[in-house]
């Protein structure tokens, strides 16, 4: 959609930044990946859609696998083969829309049952 020059980051830069703004995620073969453990495949298809329906409203999609009880997130710019800003912006806010739990927040938003697993989804860090 656009024909603007993304800057690539550096090895150097994209350890730094992860480190500082997404420790979770880590800088591998090209891309930054994040591997999200869920408690089931609902759970898996719950952490699809939501990084989906993200990179489809961000006009920058992702590498995904998963199994039964994880999903492996992956980014990184094609257009400029390799690490840009929109991968860390993309990253940010999946990590925090996944990673929500509403129920530290307070407020009247309860958040899934941790104690009774047909209701959990994601095995939160």
């Amino acid at each position: 959609m656009t024909d603007v020059q993304e800057r690539v980051f550096t090895d150097t830069e994209v350890a730094e930044r992860l480190a500082q703004t997404l420790p979770r995620w880590k800088h591998e073969n090209g891309w930054i990946r994040r591997k999200y453990k869920t408690n089931s495949w609902k759970g898996t298809l719950m952490v699809i859609n939501t990084v989906g329906h993200l990179a489809e409203a961000a006009w920058h999609h992702p590498d995904i696998t998963a199994s039964y009880a994880w999903v492996e997130v992956r980014l990184m710019t094609h257009t400029a083969k390799g690490i840009t800003e929109k991968d860390f912006q993309l990253a940010r806010k999946i990590e925090e829309v996944v990673q929500w739990q509403p129920a530290q927040e307070g407020g009247a938003l309860e958040g899934t049952p941790r104690d009774d697993l047909r209701f959990a989804y994601i095995k939160y860090d």
